[in-house]
């Protein structure tokens, strides 16, 4: 049971993309270990809000909800099977907590499982559904819950279809049905985003900090502002093209301001390296800031004046360029999540404790 129970929980890291943190370990079937939390995260990758909702707050809410919903989603409930309101339901639309509103899942993922629960074989979000051990009823399963307020929503098992092989299911008693058309309340938008691009030497590091930024919805590396249409990261490599390695931000203006993001920018790198960046050398590697509207434009140059002139910087020019963005290509899928994903550090630090006062621990530097 333990070996399956290990075996459901890579898939659903794999299939799902779950990433895992410090947490309860369950031992697999061999050497690898995973977990049963995901690492925290302020907006999820659709852009939504999933800070954790206080107990308070989720009391307040769980005081709208009918006997059946409350005992299911605060009481981790069942319902009995081929009773659910939604089971059946074949209209195309979104799948709603019932507690918080936060889009938990999609008819466009729903299935016929033949089981008396409604089911999917993914969530809307990979970040808005948290995996917890449960032990209960003489079995091992795992519970799911919304990753905002922590209610309960059903269980997922390794049966379902592909392309995931998974079965989410779910009491209809924990979900709100939203028809397609019909316009989302606010607790279930994603937050109104801006986006900023940086060059700052390899893209790797550089993603990997604005990914640690409180605020920031999501960060993609790519190349931009050369001559070369659609370049490979071979032709960039080559020097050729006139692309810097960059990383393109989408952020939350009212978690973060992008005089911040500026202030991390300059901190994480070093901008007085021209067109290199530690150990990387070529124009490629270069410094650079590519302003999406003439208001970027202004507060960057005005920033780099600032800085030029204060004490941090005497005796040493910044090679920053600013410049207005051109498209940004998106690099090849191997460097996407790159840090992330392999473990391997890069030359750059991690600003935001000091430019947002926060407390969350910085990664270790690398070369």
């Amino acid at each position: 049971m333990r070996t399956l129970l290990a075996m459901l929980l890579i898939a659903i890291a794999l299939a799902c993309g779950v990433v895992m943190a410090s947490a309860e370990r369950l031992p697999g079937d061999g050497a690898q270990e995973i977990t049963m939390k995901k690492d925290a995260r302020d907006l999820s990758r659709s852009g939504h809000d999933i800070r954790p909702l206080s107990p308070e707050k989720v009391a307040e809410l769980a005081r709208r909800l009918t006997p059946d919903q409350y005992r299911v989603t605060q009481r981790s409930g069942t319902e009995p099977a081929f009773c659910g309101n939604l089971l059946d339901n074949k209209k195309s639309g979104t799948y709603l907590c019932v507690v918080c509103g936060l889009p938990l899942f999609s008819s466009d993922h729903k299935f016929d499982s033949g089981t008396g629960w409604p089911s999917f074989f993914r969530p809307f979000d990979r970040d808005h559904v948290a995996y917890v051990k449960d032990a209960g009823h003489g079995m091992e399963r795992v519970e799911i819950r919304c990753a905002r307020c922590s209610s309960h929503l059903g269980h997922v098992f390794e049966d379902g279809p592909a392309p995931t092989g998974l079965r989410y299911c779910l009491n209809s008693a924990a979900l709100d049905f939203l028809e397609k058309g019909q316009p989302l309340p606010a607790a279930s938008q994603p937050v109104k985003t801006a986006t900023a691009y940086f060059a700052g030497g390899c893209f790797w590091g550089v993603e990997h900090r604005f990914q640690q930024c409180p605020g920031v919805v999501e960060v993609s590396s790519g190349y931009m502002n050369g001559t070369t249409a659609n370049p490979t990261y071979e032709q960039v490599c080559e020097k050729g093209t006139g692309h810097a390695e960059a990383v393109r931000v989408v952020f939350d203006p009212a978690r973060v301001s992008y005089r911040q993001l500026l202030d991390g920018f300059f901190r994480m790198h070093d901008p007085t390296q021209l067109n290199r960046q530690g150990p990387d050398v070529g124009d490629q590697y270069r410094s650079g800031i590519f302003t999406a509207d003439p208001e970027q434009l202004k507060e960057a140059q005005a920033f780099k004046l600032a800085l030029q002139s204060s004490p941090r910087y005497a005796g040493r020019t910044i090679v920053t360029q600013i410049e207005p963005a051109g498209t940004f290509h998106p690099a090849e899928a191997y460097h996407q999540d790159y840090v992330e994903r392999t473990g391997r550090a890069c030359h750059t630090v991690n600003p935001w404790p000091e430019v947002l006062g926060t407390a969350r621990e910085a990664a270790g530097s690398g070369h």
